[in-house]
């Protein structure tokens, strides 16, 4: 009896333990200025959406958060340097697609893109779309790809092997059966340049830096690379319509990573104060719209969902495309 009586006052004893380390982690967060690592240089995408962060959080957690830029190895320097730091949430990772098709690309990745870390909320969505020159003679999915099998070595601008344009492009190379030639840039600022100068055929590229063409005329939208029609072209279809393809899609989305063993309420308070910011219809309007950025905002258990489920996704694309890791 008493041995059992022990045992339940050590187990109680343990829960109350493990509740007070909670609200004391709650209540001493954040003890210092927060850190917004992002894997890609200044004006991108990811680095919109960090200094957005930096900007709008300090006011309700009462510290400075600060953006740094970690370039190289296609996101590994940063993404490394994350999952090594300690897990109290001073430090938070704004990753992308690109967290989990390295997996994919790199055979011996010094991180685990899943074990090694804690979804706090996926923020943003960009919409990816198939896009030519206009001076190309054509207008729908149907002319594009007749006028690629007549022309086998059409070529396609990527940001990088293992880039979210470039599993985009080996998705549709493997449904349709086209012959394409990879032609891969040292980021994506080179796409718009390659493709208003026709050194490329065509790219799958992220909406925000060809929008200003398409306006002025000197790029064509031919369709949507994700699962639904962006408002920002809602006259053009998507891939797996337009083709039709069922089944292509290629989502690329933002979200926010801290180290795996951050402690709940953190995780919980970075979510509700991030998705507070990503959905204020003023923020929407007057920052992510204008850029191209589609605001989300999930759970912490959403997000890892969808990561897993990318993870098997870009792993079949690969494979299909006949790509191994190097």
């Amino acid at each position: 009896m008493l041995n059992r009586r022990t045992c339940a006052l050590v187990a109680l004893a343990a829960v109350l333990g493990a509740q007070a380390g909670a609200g004391l982690a709650q209540e001493t967060w954040p003890s210092r200025p927060i850190r917004f690592i992002v894997p890609f240089p200044p004006g991108g995408s990811n680095d919109v959406l960090a200094r957005l962060f930096a900007e709008r959080l300090p006011a309700s957690l009462g510290q400075p958060v600060v953006v740094e830029n970690k370039l190289g190895a296609g996101g590994n320097i940063a993404t490394e340097f994350v999952a090594k730091q300690p897990a109290d949430g001073h430090t938070l990772l704004l990753s992308s697609n690109t967290h989990l098709v390295n997996a994919i690309f790199f055979a011996n990745l010094p991180y685990d893109p899943i074990g090694d870390f804690q979804p706090v909320s996926l923020v943003a969505t960009i919409p990816f779309v198939l896009t030519v020159n206009s001076n190309l003679p054509v207008a729908t999915l149907k002319e594009f790809l007749a006028y690629v099998r007549a022309k086998p070595g059409a070529t396609f601008a990527t940001a990088g092997i293992g880039t979210p344009h470039h599993l985009a492009a080996e998705l549709l190379r493997t449904m349709t059966g086209i012959e394409i030639v990879h032609v891969p840039y040292k980021g994506a600022a080179f796409l718009v340049p390659a493709l208003l100068s026709g050194e490329v055929t065509f790219s799958i590229a992220a909406i925000n830096s060809l929008l200003p063409h398409y306006k002025s005329g000197r790029l064509r939208a031919i369709a949507v690379a994700g699962e639904r029609r962006t408002p920002l072209l809602p006259e053009v279809p998507t891939i797996a319509e337009a083709g039709p393809l069922p089944g292509y899609a290629i989502d690329v989305w933002l979200g926010v990573l801290v180290r795996s063993g951050t402690p709940r309420p953190i995780v919980d308070r970075l979510n509700a104060e991030i998705n507070r910011i990503i959905r204020d219809p003023q923020i929407v309007k007057e920052r992510l719209d204008p850029v191209g950025l589609s605001p989300a905002g999930t759970t912490p258990e959403r997000y890892m969902e969808i990561m897993k489920e990318d993870l098997v996704k870009y792993a079949k694309i690969a494979r299909k495309a006949g790509i191994k890791p190097e």
